[in-house]
């Protein structure tokens, strides 16, 4: 007896099936998500990024940082993200609204940075990890970058903008380094990451709840 057709339309059916769970369904549910507008500020979130943030995140996406980095901070009963400080509040599909492509991560072998433009602050942006994370954190295991950066001559007076280089990563007398426009626009970019904004299918914890 033949049963090739049985077997033909149960493969077919497998992957009908897959298709539409991993596909299907999931694009009814995303389609319809728009930026929430505040109705206390009348802003919005998520909003797009600026152009030297979108420029530094294609050269975000180029330099492979999703390898080592996530974007997505868990829920509190699903890891301690949250306690770290590393996000106020759970990753949900509306932030990633404006990003193509997401920058979800493959493996966190470093910290999370979907909050980093939360958590930096106003501490100086990371132009010296991004030259050589062993100049900030000694073991670091995080790729260099001396390409994002211009070596020039100086008067033995350090520019503003140069690289403050500690002992073990001094170069020579009469030099300095100084960012690139690439530079700029990936701490542009850094800067940009913040999912400090309360969502509705996320809320913000109250100042009692925190407590």
């Amino acid at each position: 007896m033949n049963h090739g057709p049985l077997i033909f339309l149960g493969i077919l059916f497998t992957f009908a099936s897959a298709w539409c769970g991993l596909v299907l369904v999931p694009h009814q549910q995303l389609a319809d998500l728009a930026p929430n507008v505040s109705e206390e500020t009348g802003q919005s979130f998520p909003q797009a990024r600026p152009g030297d943030a979108a420029q530094g995140a294609r050269l975000y996406t180029s330099l492979g940082c999703v390898a080592c980095h996530t974007q997505q901070v868990r829920p509190e009963d699903g890891g301690g993200d949250i306690a770290r400080g590393w996000g106020s509040r759970r990753s949900v599909a509306r932030d990633y609204l404006y990003d193509m492509p997401l920058q979800l991560g493959n493996q966190r072998l470093a910290p999370d940075l979907a909050n980093y433009g939360e958590r930096l602050g106003t501490n100086p942006p990371p132009y010296l990890h991004l030259y050589n994370p062993r100049a900030v954190t000694a073991g670091s295991f995080c790729s260099a970058n001396p390409f994002l950066f211009t070596r020039r001559a100086t008067n033995n007076t350090l520019s503003p903008d140069a690289l403050r280089l500690r002992k073990g990563f001094e170069i020579e007398v009469g030099s300095e380094l100084v960012p690139t426009r690439e530079a700029d626009q990936l701490v542009a970019y850094l800067r940009s990451l913040r999912f400090a904004v309360g969502l509705p299918e996320a809320p913000l914890k109250t100042a009692e709840e925190t407590k």
